[in-house]
């Protein structure tokens, strides 16, 4: 529910949904991509103690590519515009590390 969800919402935008996955197996449930070269990373965790591991498979991607980027001079990569963690939750916040935590009834139009 979660991917058609944001397949229809992002549809008015112009944007695009991928999967990442890695060869490690480090994944992200949906990259949302916009077209003005903005991306999102977003994590579906519908319960409120798997919260916590969505927040730290985003930020393992972020991490990946900070430490590409410090690497390759030639070609970086860009890192993405928002983390979310959708879930089943009531409230909608902001983690500390920046991580946005938005229930999935907050994507109703």
């Amino acid at each position: 529910m979660c991917i058609r969800d944001l397949k229809v919402y992002s549809s008015g935008l112009g944007g695009e949904i991928s999967y990442y996955r890695n060869r490690d197996g480090l994944e992200a449930d949906i990259v949302l991509h916009l077209e003005d070269g903005r991306y999102a990373m977003v994590e579906c965790k519908f319960g409120s103690v798997e919260i916590e591991e969505g927040a730290d498979h985003l930020k393992r991607i972020v991490r990946l590519i900070q430490e590409h980027n410090a690497k390759e001079k030639q070609v970086s990569l860009q890192e993405p515009d928002l983390l979310v963690v959708i879930t089943g939750g009531e409230y909608a916040y902001t983690r500390q590390d920046g991580v946005k935590v938005i229930p999935l009834g907050c994507l109703k139009w």
